[in-house]
């Protein structure tokens, strides 16, 4: 099989292809949150490393203001195309978040699937963070999913999963290669394997995360004004079985809200 050494954020057809059919679970997810934490009604939303907008153009769809920044080009232009086909605004910008600002405030932010880790150092996820509470109303939700390091070994150190629609398949694998936790780094390595009628070929890459233990998170989150912990979830999505994180806990949705 050909090998191209490239990220699939380049990729966005097959990205969308392959974190989209969670889609649902997500999505319901967000809303029973919104109507569950919610210190206010949410109608404007906001996804910082929007990406595709997997998730953005069927909150639109469902009647939510929507918006979203990302800093791939080309993921952000996918994005408002889709947007755009769906009769919405082009909503998406070119932008780091870990430092943006809002014209207006929105109700709701939300980030579910480990963007976060790549803020590779402190200052970076605290500015973060604090840009969040800036960007919303008070009484509104953050949604912030992420894999944790355990105090002890991890229960899995690979994962891999497939997706296909239509002709189109990918199946994707991703496991760690290497882990610091004094320097709190994580090298992992991802493959993503394309099937088209026409071609087969693999994707290649390595990310660097940075790690965070139950402790260092919330550690973090209070070094952020106006930002409260609510609720801690997993990532099967029941906002009726709230967790309990502790030291060996690995994937957390934490449910956090601007207090003032």
């Amino acid at each position: 099989m050909e090998v191209i050494n490239a990220s699939v954020y380049d990729y966005p057809k097959y990205y969308d292809l392959l974190f989209g059919s969670d889609w649902k679970a997500e999505f319901d997810f967000l809303e029973a949150c919104f109507c569950k934490h919610a210190g206010r009604p949410v109608r404007r939303l906001f996804e910082p490393a929007c990406g595709t907008g997997r998730l953005l153009y069927r909150l639109a769809a469902a009647g939510y203001e929507v918006a979203g920044n990302d800093l791939n080009r080309i993921a952000v232009d996918y994005c408002n195309a889709r947007l755009v086909r769906y009769g919405f605004p082009p909503a998406a910008t070119v932008g780091n978040m870990a430092d943006f600002r809002l014209r207006r405030k929105v109700h709701a932010a939300f980030n579910t699937i480990n963007s976060f880790r790549h803020l590779t150092s402190a200052r970076a996820a605290t500015n973060h963070l604090r840009c969040i509470a800036d960007a919303l109303a008070r009484g509104g939700l953050y949604v912030l999913g992420f894999h944790l390091t355990p105090e002890g070994e991890p229960q899995c150190s690979e994962e891999s999963w497939s997706a296909r629609r239509g002709h189109l398949g990918v199946a994707s694998r991703m496991w760690s290669i290497e882990l610091d936790r004094r320097e709190r780094w994580e090298r992992v390595g991802m493959t993503v394997d394309v099937y088209t009628p026409l071609r087969s070929f693999r994707l290649a890459e390595q990310t660097q995360f940075r790690t965070y233990t139950a402790g260092q998170f919330l550690r973090l989150l209070g070094r952020v004004e106006k930002l409260e912990l609510v609720e801690t979830y997993d990532f099967a999505y029941d906002v009726e079985q709230p967790i309990e994180v502790g030291g060996e806990t690995e994937d957390v949705v934490y449910v956090l809200r601007k207090t003032g």
